[in-house]
């Protein structure tokens, strides 16, 4: 049975359940899970938990992410992609902008922004989600959310074709972060209608494009019997968490036996959600959180026996 995390590479026309589904059926098991959906026209690493490492899949995905992406000016579409219908469009001459317009705009981009989801999104309204009502024609409300731009620089020379204008930025964001519906912000920002054409994520949960494998990889070293070398340990997807070193064996059995604990039996202050660590061999023993109603307590949210 296979315990821990795998970096795959999703190519453009599969969604993310179809790498899982894909990978159930190689490894012939169930407990596979990912790490964040990505839209089936974009490629990219695709953390995928498998075995116990199911468990720490959402700490994974609370990581930062890095992508590759082309913002196009001079159409927008209803899904804020390349694949969507034309909404608004005009034509851009050579002359009408330069990169130093669009290097400036960026730099009002990085830090904490404000972004309205896309319709075409599976973000919740109500209870439904958002592109339900957009197959529906139906107009919903949808709220504004807070995201993180640690960085976002353009990375190509400006590409004028087909009465467009065309270059690629490199964004590193935070969770919930839609690259999109950052591409027509910077558009609005230019004042040119715009939309995102292409995008490759190429960072997830502190794992690179570069050390992805394809499905067929994956089978390949499934055949032979060398793909849990390739694994990642579940301590690898808690490098996000704040890691208190445990030693006294006592302590360790209470923790894998769930046990709360009062805050101060730790010399360390915990203020957030926590990994208590093995000194012994660095394993994870528990994840544990401030307790929601006991200010002086902590408690287990998941236990690694």
């Amino acid at each position: 049975m296979y315990n821990g995390i795998l970096p795959v590479y999703k190519e453009r026309g599969l969604t993310s359940h179809d790498v899982v589904f894909k990978l159930r059926k190689i490894l012939k098991t169930k407990k596979v899970g990912h790490t964040g959906t990505l839209d089936p026209e974009v490629s990219g690493v695709l953390p995928i938990c498998i075995g116990g490492a199911t468990k720490v899949s959402d700490y994974i995905m609370d990581m930062g992410k890095s992508y590759k992406a082309t913002v196009t000016l001079g159409s927008s579409t209803t899904t804020e992609d390349q694949t969507g219908e034309i909404l608004e469009q005009t034509t851009i001459a050579q002359d009408e902008i330069i990169a130093q317009d669009i290097d400036q705009i960026l730099n009002q981009f990085e830090g904490t922004i404000t972004q309205i989801p896309p319709m075409y999104s599976s973000v919740k309204v109500n209870g439904k989600k958002l592109y339900e009502y957009a197959r529906n024609n139906e107009e919903v409300e949808r709220p504004e959310r807070q995201v993180n731009i640690i960085q976002i620089k353009r990375t190509s020379e400006l590409r004028f074709e087909d009465e467009s204008c065309h270059f690629d930025i490199l964004v590193e964001c935070g969770k919930g972060t839609y690259i999109r519906t950052l591409a027509t912000d910077i558009g609005k920002a230019l004042a040119f209608p715009a939309h995102m054409s292409k995008l490759t994520r190429i960072q997830s949960g502190g794992f690179d494009l570069e050390e992805s494998l394809t499905l067929n990889d994956v089978a390949e070293l499934h055949e032979h019997d060398t793909l849990q070398e390739k694994l990642f340990p579940i301590e690898y997807g808690l490098k996000g968490l704040k890691q208190i070193l445990i030693s006294d064996e006592i302590v360790k059995s209470k923790i894998l036996n769930g046990q709360k604990f009062y805050k101060k039996e730790f010399t360390e202050a915990i203020d957030t959600i926590v990994a208590l660590v093995d000194v012994t061999d660095n394993k994870v023993l528990a994840i544990y959180a401030p307790h929601p109603e006991k200010n002086d307590e902590i408690k287990p949210k998941k236990v690694f026996n």
